[in-house]
């Protein structure tokens, strides 16, 4: 008995202290994510910020495959951090929905002229041509995502275009959907 308790000991041991782990990430995740105790406007590596969102969304994820291809060249850039994530959340959440969590995901970054771009793409269903005209108007959803997150994509616009001086792209066809965020590298304030 002594032998079989100490065992389930260890055993628990090592549970609490991954788990800890795992809570420990999620926390400092969640700050870094959310800009806490920060003033609004942040210079960002834009990499930690698609990596915490993507941790942020990992329990979306299950079957997701992601790839990432970042230009770890690009310089940091001055931008309101938590609502950058939000856009970050807005795109990857669709895309997972697009694929039903179980497609593939693919993160670029890379510079073009004096635009910072970010471009998340899915192999999900695409988007039906008659809707595309109406993606970016409050209270959208396509057939492919829930009616309650029909401001994801005006909330996108609003952020990147009013908030940033930015742009937001996206062309799609099924089993082919990218959206591109351009940001300026030099700050609007």
């Amino acid at each position: 008995h002594w032998l079989d308790a100490m065992v389930n000991v260890v055993t628990l041991s090592r549970s609490l202290i991954s788990s800890s782990a795992r809570i420990s990430e999620l926390i400092n995740s969640v700050k870094a994510y959310t800009y806490m105790d920060q003033s609004p406007m942040q210079e960002i590596d834009i990499h930690e910020g698609l990596e915490n969102t993507l941790i942020m969304l990992r329990h979306r994820l299950a079957e997701t495959q992601i790839v990432r291809e970042y230009d770890r060249q690009l310089p940091r850039i001055v931008v309101r951090g938590s609502e950058i994530n939000q856009v970050w959340t807005h795109l990857i959440d669709n895309a997972i929905t697009a694929t039903n969590a179980c497609g593939l995901l693919t993160l670029r970054t890379s510079r073009e002229d004096e635009w910072l771009v970010v471009e998340i793409a899915d192999n999900g269903c695409g988007i039906p041509r008659a809707m595309q005209d109406q993606l970016f108007q409050p209270m959208f959803a396509n057939q492919t995502s829930d009616p309650t997150k029909g401001l994801g994509l005006e909330t996108v616009q609003r952020i990147v275009v009013e908030r940033h001086r930015g742009q937001v792209r996206f062309a799609s066809i099924p089993g082919d959907t990218r959206f591109q965020v351009y940001l300026p590298l030099k700050a609007t304030r």
